[in-house]
């Protein structure tokens, strides 16, 4: 028996948080977004498993590395740094190589790429995962994005000038959400749930604007024309 299409097709806005990962699902029929509520989950495993399957998911995290150090930037790490300006340009940060997240310790990652803080071996847990779980047939439903470039393109691709940790950034942001998302944005107000803030619940609302351009095939890439890994997995962020 071939199941029943549904009337509506499932986003998901995902990022990284204190608790894990954080997942946004909302609902698409025509061109009504409903946003449900926002979850923790621990591993990146079980937002790769997650049900209802996703259509479309947006994700802020790497899909794709390079093997060995090249630099500390990606060809679409470059371009998104160049597209978000200054001074967001600084939440696009540099990508470690699978060398580097496979090492057994901070100071062999740091022999291997010298560039790297104790700002980005915090994220290395969830990086790891990534470099660890992402195969590449998950790229037919899960998109590589970042926030930034989300609200760039909601701020109809002017970058913003604001941080999203203070107050008059948060604001802008939400009115952005708003006047492109209406329905989305009330999540941001809600009580976050365990293991996640504030911060992590709006840059999924913005990773829905992308999710939903990826389900309407009006997504952009960067770069343009993909560069690949070793494991077959394009190196891109959507926007």
């Amino acid at each position: 028996m071939v199941a029943a299409k549904l009337p509506y097709k499932t986003l998901g806005g995902i990022v990284p948080c204190p608790g894990g990962w954080l997942i946004l699902p909302a609902r698409l029929a025509g061109v009504t977004l409903n946003a449900d509520e926002p979850e923790v989950v621990r591993h990146l495993m079980d937002v790769l498993e997650y049900k209802p399957k996703f259509d479309a998911a947006a994700i802020y995290a790497p899909v794709g590395f390079y093997e060995f150090p090249q630099g500390p930037y990606r060809p679409c790490d470059t371009e998104a740094r160049e597209m978000v300006g200054w001074p967001r340009v600084v939440g696009i940060k540099p990508m470690p190589s699978r060398a580097a997240l496979r090492a057994a310790s901070r100071e062999e990652a740091r022999l291997i790429e010298p560039w790297l803080t104790n700002d980005d071996f915090r994220r290395f847990k969830w990086w790891r995962q990534a470099e660890r779980e992402f195969q590449p047939f998950h790229q037919r439903t899960f998109f590589a994005a970042h926030p930034d470039l989300s609200f760039t393109n909601l701020n109809g691709d002017v970058p913003l000038t604001t941080s999203p940790h203070h107050q008059e950034g948060v604001l802008e942001r939400m009115h952005l959400l708003r006047d492109k998302l209406p329905g989305v944005e009330d999540v941001i107000l809600r009580l976050p749930p365990p293991g996640a803030g504030q911060l992590h619940v709006m840059q999924a609302c913005a990773l829905i604007w992308t999710a939903r351009r990826v389900a309407g095939r009006a997504m952009s890439r960067l770069p343009a024309d993909p560069t690949w890994d070793d494991t077959g997995m394009r190196m891109e962020l959507v926007r």
